[in-house]
């Protein structure tokens, strides 16, 4: 069972490595990286190429760990025995099993995605430790243990939010995406756009990547944001001499698919202000 990539994601031989090394130790893997470089798409295309089930667990701020193994609905029980309904009497009826208890109780193997844990409090990672490490724990309202049937494969993604504790960590393969180079970004941007023109191309990234290296610019356009910008420049029909610079506007084509704050807007706009002082 080795994952190479797909068709429909290109994945550098370094994070193939990483994905392969944590179903082999069978350990949690832990991707960072910038929004947008593809980290919850990896689980999906882990997922697709191994031809496994996925579970996602969508973590948000007030998401609490617990809620991942399961939750009692003590109001409703309180509310059936107040209606006199016999399902009272089973507290099994109010157990409502979290994704972490849904991928152990699988009864064929699941890739687990529990996605940007670093959103949550600061404790919830460690609230984890044990259930990952052992695959198991216990439901202490049925005295039922809850082991794993096929061990899941486990991905985590962090956008590197908040520190996450060196005890989770240690339990954890770790990968860091790096934001892809402009010959990876090609195979990238071929596969979403197969029938853009070379020239095209090599004008959007080369504008692309002077972009993303500015100094100053307070968020870095993403991997999502540059297929978007180009699914926009070939709408528009755009060619390569459409996108020269005048110098009259140091701004791209189309740049609101790239700069999303006005900070960044007027950066560029005083970069061009500046250029035609000098002239």
């Amino acid at each position: 069972m080795k994952f190479e990539g797909t068709d429909s994601y290109v994945a550098p031989r370094d994070l193939t490595i990483a994905v392969n090394a944590a179903v082999t130790l069978e350990r949690p893997l832990l991707v960072k990286g910038e929004p947008g470089t593809g980290k919850t798409e990896l689980a999906r295309q882990v997922a697709a190429a191994l031809g496994l089930p996925m579970i996602e667990w969508n973590v948000k701020s007030t998401t609490r760990a617990q809620q991942g193994l399961y939750e009692y609905d003590a109001v409703s029980r309180l509310r059936d025995s107040q209606l006199g309904d016999a399902r009272v009497h089973d507290i099994a009826n109010y157990i409502r099993p979290g994704k972490l208890w849904q991928a152990f109780a699988a009864q064929e193997r699941v890739v687990l995605l529990i996605d940007e844990i670093d959103k949550a409090d600061i404790e919830f990672p460690n609230d984890l430790l044990q259930e990952l490490d052992r695959m198991e724990f216990h439901v202490y309202e049925t005295g039922e243990t809850i082991r794993a049937a096929q061990r899941p494969i486990v991905i985590i993604t962090s956008n590197n939010e908040k520190e996450l504790p060196d005890a989770f960590l240690r339990r954890c393969f770790f990968h860091y995406i790096q934001f892809p180079d402009m010959d990876t970004m090609r195979r990238i941007v071929e596969v979403h756009h197969p029938n853009i023109k070379d020239a095209l191309l090599t004008t959007a990234l080369t504008q692309f990547y002077e972009l993303r290296g500015q100094q100053g610019l307070k968020k870095k356009p993403s991997t999502s944001e540059v297929l978007d910008w180009l699914k926009l420049l070939l709408a528009e029909d755009l060619t390569a001499d459409d996108l020269k610079k005048d110098g009259a506007n140091a701004l791209p084509r189309l740049h609101g698919a790239l700069l999303k704050n006005e900070q960044d807007v007027h950066l560029f706009e005083r970069l061009a202000f500046m250029a035609r002082r000098e002239r």
